[in-house]
């Protein structure tokens, strides 16, 4: 197979091809070193937990200087806002809680004093307590800092959307609103939606969908808090309500000036709790990440300290990591934290490096939220293993966790205190085969990333374990002994027994299914809000078909993503899906669909930027439903360490940019 430039000139090389849609072509993506002061004055890492701006204020920061230009390229067209349905802002922008007109929120005793929905039902005061969300308590998810209001159970606390022109200020890479549908109207799990406006200091604007889903009957794999019960006039009832995080485009490098919100109508019941921009992470590549792949049930651990193996994958001067509390109902506390170059088994090469969380060694995890810690001098290098320690000093049953590493981690025993600083491995007694609440680790400098999306090909089942040999490892050592490309991190988000389509992790309680939720339901958490993120690799679609999921679904679904990916400034690249037959339930009917997903990866159709063609480099030429003997992990659908090597070598490093 040859390699087709945009021009369409075949260039001679097997098993890659390039499209770059006009969307795409469209886009412009920062790669150049940033000042490491100015990026951390952007972190997260620089906020507490219970970071409070105050009140009647809704604004990002202005992060206009030296490393974010002013100068704009010119607007795109805008349609008419009357044609969508929206009106222009009425009068001058004001902070969102000056709109606030709803109150969504009651105290057990008292549940008749907050109506959300407009039939008496309201979230519970005490609930979200339990959950971490304090009134005036910043939440931070997916690289935006919202803040939960901070008005008392029963006082106005959301608004509305009907076109209110909220004051907003600041550039940023997406704009992140915190919402839930609920109105007097029928209920449906789509919820409400309308369309809204961007407004730049530049006089350019641009709008944006907005949907929110249903508070009680929206997706849980989405939701970013579940509560398990609603306040009623008639008192408590059990059934889980919801809250969402939505994200939706702005245009990059331009200065927002306001945000309207959509004339849904009151009747609609688009609710707005909060809203923010996502500030861009100028200054900082991803090294290393990993996926929440679900929920589940510990120990109980009680004042343990986790050692957690990682792989670097670009180095940098400074670092920082990323802590999630994803799908968990409940704040966790974290007491201490280390980071170290690693020597031995569980022992340290060198000084552990203490982390801090807004200036303090420790720090709490609202339920659904993230943390980053504070930037700290300390040097990674490329393509080496670090140990980060976690001190629980609390008593843990339940968290959120990457299930499969392919790598040993460490814990210590029951009531050993916080060991986050020691060089030896001595306290650490028990293996851990998890991840748990690690989800990424961030240098200073560097061009920024590249996320491979996939399954448990991806998390690097059947090579060797310890020895980093998984597609993307591999990948990122190529990149770094070059000089022709970029030399980007690669951050892996692979989920064993993950899918496209469909959700194997349920999105909420503790369970025993850890295949995380679908690649489009986990879209924007592991790709779109990973740390520098310049082009996604999507590599999946076996899980989907053998479980009889069709082609045309997992078609429909990859272009879905795309369109998204596209939208939001990526670059997206996808990979044929490898050939597993021998697996006991790859049948006909899965390899019928393996072919025709292939078949429209391979043909592009203008949606995707680039195509590696992983099942041309490991299928067997007399038996192409097969990998060739030389590339076989040993059960038929997963490859051993020559395959990954294939894979890796499949991509044409210049598709990456």
């Amino acid at each position: 197979m040859l390699r087709t430039s945009k021009r369409g000139a075949s260039t001679g090389t097997p098993g890659r091809t390039r499209h770059r849609p006009v969307a795409a072509a469209r886009r412009t993506v920062a790669t150049g070193v940033v000042a490491v002061a100015a990026a951390c004055a952007l972190g997260l890492g620089a906020l507490p937990a219970t970071a409070d701006p105050g009140p009647d204020r809704a604004e990002a920061a202005d992060v206009t200087g030296p490393d974010n230009p002013t100068s704009d390229p010119a607007p795109d067209p805008v349609p008419d806002p009357v044609l969508l349905g929206d009106a222009a802002p009425d009068g001058e922008p004001l902070p969102l809680e000056r709109f606030f007109d709803n109150r969504g929120v009651s105290d057990d005793a008292h549940p008749g004093t907050a109506d959300f929905d407009g039939r008496g039902d309201s979230f519970s005061a005490q609930e979200l307590r339990a959950a971490g969300w304090t009134p005036g308590r910043t939440i931070a998810v997916d690289g935006a800092a919202l803040r939960w209001p901070a008005t008392a159970p029963g006082r106005p606390d959301n608004v509305l959307a009907d076109g209110q022109a909220v004051r907003l200020t600041g550039r940023g890479e997406a704009l992140t609103f915190l919402v839930a549908g609920g109105g007097p109207g029928a209920r449906t799990r789509d919820g409400a939606a309308g369309t809204g406006l961007v407004r730049y200091r530049d006089g350019s604007r641009s709008t944006y969908r907005l949907r929110a889903p249903d508070w009680r009957t929206g997706p849980l794999p989405t939701k970013l808090l579940g509560l398990p019960h609603r306040n009623t006039p008639d008192g408590r009832r059990a059934g889980t309500v919801r809250l969402y995080a939505v994200t939706v485009p702005v245009e990059r490098g331009r200065e927002v000036s306001s945000v309207t919100l959509p004339r849904a109508g009151r009747e609609a019941g688009l609710h707005v709790f909060s809203l923010a921009l996502r500030g861009p992470s100028n200054g900082w590549t991803g090294t290393w990440a990993a996926s929440t792949s679900g929920y589940t049930t510990v120990g109980p651990w009680t004042d343990r300290t986790l050692r957690l193996v990682v792989h670097s994958s670009a180095g940098g001067p400074r670092a920082r990591i990323r802590l999630e509390n994803t799908f968990s109902p409940a704040p966790v506390r974290i007491g201490h934290a280390t980071v170290a170059l690693r020597g031995k088994g569980a022992a340290t090469a060198g000084r552990a490096v203490p982390l801090a969380f807004g200036g303090r060694s420790g720090t709490e995890l609202p339920a659904g939220a993230q943390q980053f810690s504070d930037p700290v001098g300390f040097r990674v290098p490329p393509d080496t293993d670090l140990l980060v320690s976690i001190h629980l000093p609390g008593t843990v049953r339940a968290l959120p966790v990457h299930s499969y590493t392919s790598q040993t981690s460490y814990l210590s025993a029951d009531g050993a205190g916080d060991r986050t600083g020691e060089r030896g491995g001595e306290a650490y007694g028990t293996a851990l085969p998890s991840w748990p609440l690690l989800t990424g680790v961030d240098v200073a400098g560097g061009p920024g990333s590249v996320v491979a999306l996939g399954d448990s090909i991806t998390d690097g089942e059947r090579s060797t374990p310890g020895a980093n040999r998984r597609w993307p490892d591999l990948l990122a050592r190529r990149l770094r002994d070059q000089r022709d490309v970029p030399r980007f991190g690669v951050l892996n988000q692979g989920i064993s027994g993950n899918r496209v389509v469909t959700d194997r992790y349920p999105g909420t309680g503790a369970s025993s299914v850890l295949s995380g939720v679908s690649a489009e339901h986990r879209l924007e958490r592991d790709v779109l809000a990973q740390t520098g993120a310049r082009t996604v690799v999507v590599f999946e679609g076996v899980n989907d078909i053998r479980a009889g999921t069709t082609g045309d679904e997992v078609i429909a679904t990859l272009k879905r993503i795309a369109a998204t990916a596209h939208e939001r400034g990526m670059r997206v690249a996808v990979a044929t899906i490898a050939p597993c037959g021998g697996f006991f339930d790859c049948t006909d009917e899965a390899e019928s669909y393996r072919v025709a997903v292939n078949r429209h990866i391979r043909a592009g159709l203008g949606l995707y930027d680039a195509v590696f063609d992983f099942d041309a480099a490991v299928r067997d030429p007399d038996r192409p439903d097969r990998m060739l003997p030389r590339f076989d992990g040993g059960d038929h659908l997963h490859p051993n360490d020559a395959g990954m090597r294939a894979f890796s070598e499949a991509i044409d490093l210049r598709e990456l940019i």
